[in-house]
């Protein structure tokens, strides 16, 4: 992190001084930016890159065990429990797709009641025999 932090800021501020006030040795810095990325580290970027296509291309449905079956059938031989941790580091969800359900049945044999045409008019009439202090009805 220290290491990323002077390579981003190594045009604006002189590496000596930076290694110097965050108490790291320049040659330690030297020697982790001449470093090459580890073949681990390549292969778990790969398998991500492999988990995402398979994700977009299954319309976001496939969770981590049918990834892992995928990615079985592929050749790459991973746990389900990897293959949902690099899922949850790529902020990858499967998304479920309820089935359709049919909640009216009109095919039933029980009476069915005509709609009111004209509405209903009440016939009583309602007086109000309470009269208030200030003679409002």
């Amino acid at each position: 992190m220290i290491y990323a932090f002077i390579r981003n800021n190594e045009k604006i501020f002189p590496i000596e001084k930076m290694c110097k006030v965050l108490q790291v040795g320049q040659r330690s810095y030297y020697q982790w930016k001449s470093r090459s990325v580890s073949d681990r580290k390549q292969r778990v970027e790969l398998v991500k890159e492999k988990i995402t296509s398979i994700y977009f291309n299954s319309k976001q449905r496939y969770g981590s065990p049918r990834m892992t079956a995928e990615l079985a059938s592929l050749g790459n031989k991973l746990s389900r429990i990897t293959v949902a941790k690099y899922m949850n580091q790529l902020g990858l969800r499967s998304k479920l797709s309820k089935k359709f359900k049919v909640t009216t049945n009109s095919k039933h044999k029980y009476l069915i009641v005509p709609n009111v045409e004209k509405p209903v008019k009440l016939t009583t009439q309602f007086q109000c025999k309470l009269t208030t202090s200030s003679g409002v009805n």
